[in-house]
């Protein structure tokens, strides 16, 4: 790794982190050099990397020097402590967390639906919530066609959005139960989430119906989409899935659009795969998604309550294409398109 970006990964030893250092190898962005950092609990651990072990840092001034790109997946106040310093020091910031997605001058980016938002960015690029990301892949080319009046849409989303633990606490709680045993009460979430369902992804702030998760799928399509005029209706759900979001969507057109016009639109828009027989059993599962970068919709039918509204089915791996391979991604486009603050070889 003679010639390249100097790479940090801030919070390499989380879910996200570690998948964030896989794909840099895997998808051979130019590096010269990877570096990751974690919470002083984790400092001196090693964790793979690109081209082997790298030995896991921890913040400080002087450690956060020198790097071309910063990718975040530390939580918002890590986030929002560290992003700017970071970009201050000369990284081009990717983040992550909620912290920033919404800040008026911070573009928040999909790499297949607005890459032009790249364009002046001040150093630090927000990632989109995962159950947004995968939506908005869907539902780009169909607004470019048709536009979009309204969404309704609920969320089936697996327990590895939550994290390690909440994993763990749905393998534990279903050993426990399919040996007919008396489960270990929740921790992770407000129930069991074994052989459940809960309608509370995502936590509910005081005095607001909607949890956060719901609030983030209505701002940040809208600016993702560049459309604040979008009504959207947001419901999400907590599932017995360990990995993998799915979605049943809505979508009111502002123009007519029929289903086999939007299927064909899917089927040509970039990194999405159609899955659409459900006379032969074929549609979007989790079990397609996982490990998966693309995004897979299905049952695109007409609503038949109203003549200008679709209904369609989605689903992605809520930890790459809903976090780690988009930030991989937009680093990517900067590449590309000369945007990042340091030149290295063309892939």
């Amino acid at each position: 790794m003679d010639s390249g970006y100097r790479v940090a990964v801030v919070g390499a030893t989380g879910q996200v982190g570690t998948l964030m250092l896989k794909l840099l190898g895997e998808r051979g962005f130019p590096v010269s050099e990877v570096v990751p950092f974690a919470s002083e609990r984790s400092v001196g651990k090693t964790v793979q990397g690109p081209d082997g072990d790298l030995t896991v840092r921890g913040l400080d001034d002087e450690s956060i020097q020198g790097f071309d790109v910063a990718l975040f997946s530390a939580g918002g106040s890590t986030s929002g402590e560290w992003a700017p310093r970071f970009a201050a020091a000369g990284a081009t910031v990717i983040d992550n967390s909620s912290r920033w997605r919404m800040q008026q001058d911070v573009p928040l980016v999909v790499s297949e639906v607005n890459p032009d938002a790249l364009t002046g960015h001040g150093g630090i690029i927000a990632n989109p919530n995962c159950s947004t990301m995968q939506m908005v892949v869907a539902l780009k080319p169909i607004y470019d066609a048709a536009g979009i009046e309204r969404l309704v849409i609920s969320t089936y989303q697996a327990v590895s959005g939550t994290g390690r633990r909440a994993v763990e606490e749905l393998i534990g709680q279903s050993h426990a139960l399919l040996h007919e045993q008396e489960a270990d009460a929740p921790s992770e979430y407000a129930h069991q989430i074994a052989f459940n369902a809960l309608p509370h992804a995502g936590t509910f702030a005081e005095g607001d119906d909607h949890t956060d998760e719901e609030r983030k799928l209505i701002n940040e399509t809208r600016k993702i989409l560049g459309d604040p005029g979008i009504a959207i209706s947001a419901t999400c759900v907590r599932v017995p899935v360990i990995n993998g979001h799915s979605e049943a969507v809505n979508v009111q057109t502002s123009r007519p659009l029929s289903p086999e016009q939007a299927r064909e639109l899917l089927r040509e828009a970039p990194g999405v795969v159609v899955l659409d027989d459900p006379g032969g059993a074929v549609y979007p599962m989790p079990i397609h998604a996982d490990e998966r970068d693309e995004v897979f919709v299905g049952r695109v039918r007409r609503d038949p309550g109203n003549e200008r509204a679709l209904d369609m089915f989605i689903v992605a791996d809520n930890l790459r294409k809903g976090a780690a391979t988009n930030a991989v991604q937009i680093a990517e486009v900067l590449h590309e398109r000369g945007l990042l603050r340091a030149s290295a070889p063309a892939v």
